[in-house]
């Protein structure tokens, strides 16, 4: 029986059948679909982005999940970003993603920066919204990624999967005019 399944596997493989992330090395398969770090043309081929937006070596594809936005930001073709953008900004709906996270991932460390004013919830939800403060949360794993629950004025409520060492490599060659 074993034999039969991984023969049909790599028959899978052979015809184009498999998905995307099963073709290539994944640092993370990120929400059942994207391959963090892997390679973002096939990925374009076989699951269509609603977008797709090219500046050189950078390549973002959007992808419209009901009433959310998966963003997969990419660089010389390698996925280096997987974001997913949530409808709902709501104290309540990030204290759940963060419990769900922290549950799975550990404590992570809180990156949330408010001004000194903002001490409660609602307080610190009128900081966000006015742009003046920001809630993150981020967990390093030691494969090589992390993640960052965030929830900004720009992005509002938005869960980030990152390829550590591509991110690195696309932010150096941002910096250096390239």
């Amino acid at each position: 029986m074993l034999a039969w399944l991984l023969g049909a596997v790599a028959l899978l493989g052979l015809v184009g059948g498999a998905p995307a992330w099963a073709q290539q090395p994944c640092l993370k398969l990120v929400f059942n679909r994207y391959c963090l770090g892997g390679d973002v043309n096939l990925l374009s081929q076989q699951l269509p982005p609603s977008l797709r937006q090219e500046d050189g070596e950078r390549v973002a594809l959007v992808y419209f999940e009901g009433a959310e936005r998966v963003y997969v930001l990419a660089w010389r073709a390698r996925i280096y970003k997987v974001q997913r953008r949530y409808r709902v900004a709501s104290q309540l709906r990030f204290d759940e993603l963060y419990r769900l996270l922290r549950d799975k991932y550990g404590e992570g460390e809180d990156h949330s920066q408010f001004p000194s004013h903002a001490r409660t919830p609602g307080r610190k939800q009128v900081a966000i919204r006015r742009g003046e403060g920001f809630a993150s949360h981020v967990w390093t794993e030691p494969d090589g990624w992390h993640l960052e629950l965030s929830w900004t004025r720009e992005m509002g409520l938005s869960l980030a999967y990152v390829a550590d060492e591509l991110d690195r490599q696309q932010r150096a060659a941002t910096q250096s005019g390239y």
